[in-house]
């Protein structure tokens, strides 16, 4: 009975590892797929302010700038938010460990 317990444990650490490795993935998509969109605009903002430089611009480039800046913005406070660090530990901006002591008792390498 014992080797059933074991087997039927293991068996569920494996479907929760894959089950992490899923969300690890879908998140992965999910930052290519905001990567591949912010580009898109970028591009679309570029021909825009592109074309009022050069005098080719409409009536509709000032709004359309203004629409693209918009979801710019928007798309980059989503990301941020689903990037922040879920603890303070998991923090960049930690200042770096103070530099061990040399040993004591006048040893040198």
């Amino acid at each position: 009975m014992a080797l059933m317990d074991k087997m039927k444990a293991a068996a569920q650490q494996a479907a929760q590892k894959a089950q992490e490795a899923g969300k690890a993935g879908q998140s992965k998509l999910e930052d290519v797929k905001a990567g591949r969109k912010s580009d898109a605009l970028l591009r679309e903002l570029g021909a825009a302010v592109y074309a009022q430089h050069t005098g080719t611009a409409t009536d509709q480039t000032p709004g359309d700038i203004e629409r693209l800046v918009a979801e710019l913005q928007a798309l980059e406070a989503e990301h941020d938010a689903a990037a922040e660090p879920s603890s303070p530990a998991d923090s960049t901006n930690e200042s770096p460990a103070p530099p061990e002591a040399p040993p004591e008792g006048g040893f040198k390498l």
